[in-house]
């Protein structure tokens, strides 16, 4: 049997180069001049540009936000350091542990706007030290952190079920443009809680068959300045604050039949997953690492204990043979047979960007949101 793959390979082989000759016989390295249809590179042109460099401290800058790239070896702690920022902050704005390990290149985005520094203005001469060299040793001037000319990349908060793909899709952007700004595995593996840049993409392909004959060159993009004039506006100061963070509202991801008002929201958040019987037991509510947790309803502690994976589990039974179930917790406050109230605080949000929340009637689940204020 492998005999005869290797011949049906060979064969395939053979009639490849057979189908690369020209009409005189000879090889023609060019395909367009046969295929059909033709190749072109319209697609080539709407991809977006490169990222900006980042400055000396390894930050760069947009109009209303600013990340930060990180070195070797660099976790969100020692960059928290290197740019005067609270470290917890830091790792939970973008959904990791301070102890975590970065890939260099990976960007942080920051929780809010910092203060420029000498080289970052244009203004610098001299030689700066270079955060990724080593040692502090003097490097060559940084030139100024770079913005996108062709506007403000956007962000996106990686949400359940979602993918690098599915996220391009969203966007309308090339997904290996989405993987090169935010410097992602090879397998393009996301985290919930995540914080992507949603690269500005370049010019639309243009409408028609742009196929040209081999030696004719091809026609020349359009440059993306061309196709309306840059807008007059006056950037941002870096000293300036950053704008405030959206205020959430959990009214949004409710649905009619919310609004009984036996329970609280558990933690304060958008529900990202929502019931499903069978197929969800309960609601995912997003939540960074570090955000507290609270009993939904006064009641006893029945339960504590843990799933295959090591993370904690809190049962609370309440009046009217209901329980609720709390996951994806981390530092718990409560142990089994403690009385809690409405509210109170009984562990953290852990690293995986959301709490899981159940109510049940016995122990069969019920749609958790019927029973929310």
């Amino acid at each position: 049997m492998s005999r005869t793959l290797r011949l049906v390979a060979s064969a395939g082989l053979a009639v490849a180069m057979l189908a690369s000759c020209g009409p005189n016989g000879n090889f023609d390295p060019d395909l367009r001049r046969w295929a059909p249809g033709g190749l072109n590179t319209s697609d080539a042109a709407a991809r977006a540009a490169p990222r900006p460099a980042p400055d000396n401290r390894g930050v760069i800058t947009f109009p209303n936000y600013q990340v930060a790239i990180a070195g070797r070896g660099d976790t969100p702690a020692s960059i928290a350091s290197r740019l005067g920022l609270n470290a917890q902050e830091l790792a939970g704005h973008n959904a990791l542990p301070a102890d975590a390990t970065l890939n260099a290149g990976q960007p942080l985005v920051l929780p809010r706007r910092i203060a420029g520094s000498a080289g970052t203005g244009g203004g610098g001469t001299g030689g700066v030290s270079d955060p990724f060299a080593g040692g502090g040793a003097a490097a060559q001037p940084t030139a100024p952190a770079a913005t996108s000319a062709a506007g403000q990349p956007g962000q996106h908060v990686v949400a359940a079920g979602e993918t690098a793909w599915s996220i391009a899709r969203r966007y309308n952007v090339n997904v290996q443009d989405l993987a090169s700004w935010n410097s992602l595995p090879s397998n393009m593996t996301l985290r919930v809680g995540q914080r992507l840049m949603i690269p500005v993409a370049g010019q639309a392909a243009p409408a028609g068959n742009t196929t040209t004959a081999p030696g004719s060159g091809s026609p020349t993009p359009r440059p993306p300045s061309a196709a309306q004039p840059l807008p007059n506006e006056t950037p941002r100061a870096a000293a300036d604050p950053g704008p405030e963070a959206p205020a959430t509202d959990l009214g949004a991801t409710r649905t009619a039949a919310s609004g009984s008002g036996q329970f609280r929201m558990p933690v304060a958040g958008s529900i990202i997953r929502v019931y499903e019987k069978g197929r969800n037991d309960g609601i995912d509510i997003a939540a960074t690492s570090g955000t507290a947790v609270n009993a939904a309803g006064g009641g006893t502690v029945a339960a504590v204990t843990k799933d295959t994976a090591g993370t904690p589990i809190v049962v609370v039974r309440h009046d009217g043979n209901l329980m609720t179930v709390y996951t994806g917790m981390d530092g718990l406050n409560v142990n089994k047979g403690d009385q809690v109230s409405a509210g109170q605080q009984i562990g953290k949000a852990g690293n995986g960007g959301f709490v899981h929340f159940e109510v049940r009637q016995g122990f069969d689940s019920v749609d958790p949101e019927r029973y929310l204020q």
